[in-house]
């Protein structure tokens, strides 16, 4: 059956609301009236609480309450969006009496307005004892000075923590001979990378509207990611029965993983709760650099070894992650480094994965769109390039005598799982058309000092989180004929639910303008996760197409019933539903009553609700997968490199992905172009930076670059579709995997330019200039 919705570049159903500007967002819908909540932070990177002296503060005019660590609940938890039961450490407190990073919180101050309430801030009096702080990650391991001391840190799961050590995580795995198939190989490369710190600077800030509804329930308006891990995080926070907290999500201005973590909303909450009085925390911009998260700063060692022919027979990764002051989602994204990564090559006989993931006194690390995969991407690919270079091997051609093809399986997947779906090959051959490798050669001179450069990698991510996410959806037919879908996937711009009612549209034969989406809110939407690890087109989708085709078939039954044929002659259009007789058999002749032909569905819903049927139609499913399906991306590089200056200029970046069956080919090229964007980012502006105190020095769009849209040249994308078979009509995702090609080829491109390999992001034009004259030295 041809596809009717799928496949159409349909626009977003809410994006016209909010390009006008529709009150849409957490801060639109706040009460004017609640409480303005905010947080006296830390001024030391490590440090003991004495005393705070909060009396000044008190004599404010406005000011509503004050909370220091005596005031909250002593259990632990974490702030991660993960299921349950989290791997992330319990290691926190909602205030605690040691303070693990310039900026965490102190104390929370409740005002009638924020004026009053900042000023209260300065008011108080904090004496701290000072302590040495671990602000190097490389020498956190075995450090006198332990992050961590408490003893009652909680684990779910074995994850290899010494917490004596400042070691959060460990992760180890080994297949085959290592040394036995190193000796064996021609040629063995090696290299040591550092992918940085990246801030996630989405638009909309981190922020939570809290209320008491009249039954005792506090309900939490946020910007998040992950209404139900939120709720679940709230509730053990205060030591409340998870039925006492509401979550409900409006639209969100970006997240990009960092809302993956919960941020604000438990501050909130808590002040809720003790006065029973609306509050509202908004962070301001410095907050959201400062006192969130980041995407992890890693150093990754990379040894690859190759027989002459070019097939990679080892890879061998060993990895250090830093966390950060807190342990949010440190095992996941140190073992995403080598999950995403390893099954790229088939051809290999033996690997070795060995990570730690360590404490350091510095601002959480956390979920970032790519999740480990983006900085595991940066060093295999950038050592596949030098491997390359070595063999004398074009690197289109390395990899598509290596890549992973439908039907095999990789060393790294041990259970034998076989490969459903890829079209990287094809991703490749099209990004070198695209970029024009053949005729344009991977360096050329284009002036008297400046030269360009070709530069490539390929990337694979997951749909989904294998055995482990599951999401409902519910689809019931109006007693106007119409539909209304009800999901718990969280849609943070990229339209999640535009797809989620086209697969509905298509599966129950409609328009998308007969789909009524209703989502967040955790009282009344099925469970869903939430919006993280790709799972919104493969897992979400998967559940809205079986509770379509649940209804679905209900309506033919219904519809058979009442029009007094067999189920199997009856057919659902846009509108009705209708008699379609088997051919040659004419079950009208001769009859003086003849059946009605058809029965709408206005009608038939109607009779379903208000009718005799007593029993309105609604489809449920759930869907969980045993496999995560890989999208792929093969990403093309074209710099232009000043040799003056060292000043790297994107020429164009093309992306050639793999996601699958295209369901919204408009809303899956602004991902696409999204994710290089943030990709670009991280390869040539973007860095985290602090000073020898542990302060942070990029707390500010003035110091902290993102590529503006004249400095991420053309961005130019394709797809080469491969079915999936699991995935809702052959679809996966690719929402993450889109960010992790742009860093190793935008390096190699700068190598082909000018011979110089930058292994620590980002390339700065100091950086390069540098180089460049150290190697001409």
């Amino acid at each position: 059956m041809s596809k009717k919705v799928i496949g159409q570049k349909k626009p977003k159903i809410d994006g016209m609301a909010l390009a006008t500007g529709k009150p849409a967002y957490t801060d639109d819908i706040a009460n004017p009236n609640a409480l303005v909540v905010k947080l006296l932070r830390s001024p030391h990177a490590f440090a003991r609480i004495k005393s705070i002296d909060t009396s000044r503060a008190e004599k404010l005019d406005g000011v509503e309450a004050f909370f220091t660590y005596k005031d909250v609940p002593q259990t632990r938890f974490t702030l991660a969006g993960q299921s349950n039961p989290e791997v992330s450490p319990y290691d926190r407190l909602i205030l605690d009496e040691l303070v693990r990073y310039v900026g965490d919180e102190v104390a929370i101050v409740a005002a009638t307005d924020e004026k009053t309430a900042l000023k209260a801030l300065k008011l108080i009096k904090v004496a701290y004892e000072v302590l040495d702080p671990v602000l190097d990650f490389e020498q956190a391991a075995d450090n006198p000075t332990v992050v961590h001391p408490e003893d009652n840190v909680h684990l779910n799961f074995e994850i290899g923590m010494e917490k004596s050590k400042n070691i959060v995580a460990t992760d180890i795995q080994v297949v085959g001979d290592i040394d036995k198939e190193l000796s064996k190989c021609d040629v063995v490369t090696e290299g040591v990378y550092y992918p940085q710190a990246q801030a996630h600077a989405m638009m909309e800030t981190y922020r939570a509207y809290t209320y008491m509804d009249p039954f005792g329930q506090i309900v939490v308006v946020s910007s998040t990611q992950v209404p139900f891990h939120l709720r679940r995080h709230v509730a053990r926070a205060l030591e409340l029965p998870m039925s006492k907290v509401r979550v409900i999500k409006p639209r969100i201005g970006g997240g990009f993983g960092g809302k993956q973590t919960v941020s604000g909303d438990l501050f909130a909450a808590f002040v809720t709760y003790k006065t029973g009085k609306p509050a509202k925390i908004i962070y301001d911009r410095q907050e959201t650099f400062t006192c969130t998260t980041s995407r992890h700063a890693m150093r990754l060692k990379v040894r690859i070894g190759a027989d002459q022919e070019g097939f990679i027979r080892v890879i061998d990764l060993d990895v250090l992650s830093d966390t950060g002051a807190y342990g949010e989602h440190a095992s996941t994204v140190l073992g995403c480094v080598g999950h995403y990564t390893l099954p790229l090559y088939s051809k290999m006989r033996a690997i070795r994965f060995v990570g730690h993931a360590v404490y350091t006194n510095k601002m959480p690390a956390g979920a970032f769109r790519g999740y480990g995969a983006t900085q595991g991407t940066f060093a295999l690919e950038s050592t596949i390039n030098k491997l390359a270079h070595e063999l004398g091997m074009d690197p289109t051609e390395l990899r598509l005598k290596n890549i992973i093809r439908e039907g095999e399986t990789a060393l790294h997947w041990e259970d034998g799982t076989r490969l459903g779906s890829t079209a990287l090959d094809r991703c490749i051959r099209k990004g070198k058309e695209m970029i024009g490798w053949e005729e344009k050669g991977l360096r050329r001179r284009v002036g008297p000092h400046k030269v360009r450069g070709l530069g490539m990698a390929v990337t694979m991510q997951g749909s989904g989180i294998a055995y482990i996410d599951t999401a409902s959806a519910e689809i019931r037919l109006n007693d106007m004929g119409d539909y209304v879908l009800m999901h718990g996937a969280t849609d943070n711009g990229m339209g999640a639910d535009t797809i989620l009612a086209q697969m509905a549209a298509e599966v129950l034969e409609t328009e998308m303008d007969h789909i009524i989406v209703r989502s967040l809110d955790t009282d009344y939407s099925p469970y869903d996760p939430g919006s993280y690890a790709s799972s919104g087109t493969y897992v979400s989708g998967s559940a809205v197409v079986k509770a379509a085709e649940n209804l679905k078939v209900k309506i033919l039954e219904e519809a058979a019933h009442y029009l007094e044929v067999p189920v199997g002659e009856v057919e659902l259009t846009k509108e009705a539903v209708h008699w379609v007789p088997n051919a040659g058999e004419d079950r009208l002749n001769g009859d003086a009553n003849p059946k009605p032909k058809a029965v709408s569905l206005v009608e038939l819903a109607e009779r379903s609700v208000l009718g005799s049927g007593k029993n309105q139609l609604v489809g449920q499913a759930t869907f969980g997968s045993e496999i995560s399906p890989p999208p792929y991306v093969a990403g093309f590089a074209e710099v232009e490199v000043d040799q003056e200056t060292g000043k790297v200029d994107l020429i164009q970046f093309v992306a050639v992905a793999d996601c699958g069956t295209v369901i919204n080919p408009n809303l899956a090229r602004i991902q696409v172009e999204g994710g290089v964007a943030q990709g670009i980012g991280m390869a040539l502006y973007e860095d985290v930076k602090y000073d020898k105190q542990g302060r942070m020095l990029s707390d500010s769009f003035m110091q902290y670059k993102i590529p503006t849209r004249k400095d991420v040249g053309t961005i130019r994308v394709a797809f080469e579709e491969s079915y999936e078979p699991t995935g809702p009509f052959g679809a996966k995702s690719v929402g993450e995997v889109v960010a992790n090609t742009p860093a190793p080829a935008i390096t190699e491109a700068v190598y082909n330019a000018v011979g110089v390999r930058v292994t620590d992001l980002p390339i700065t034009p100091e950086k390069l200039f540098m180089r460049m004259s150290e190697q001409n030295s």
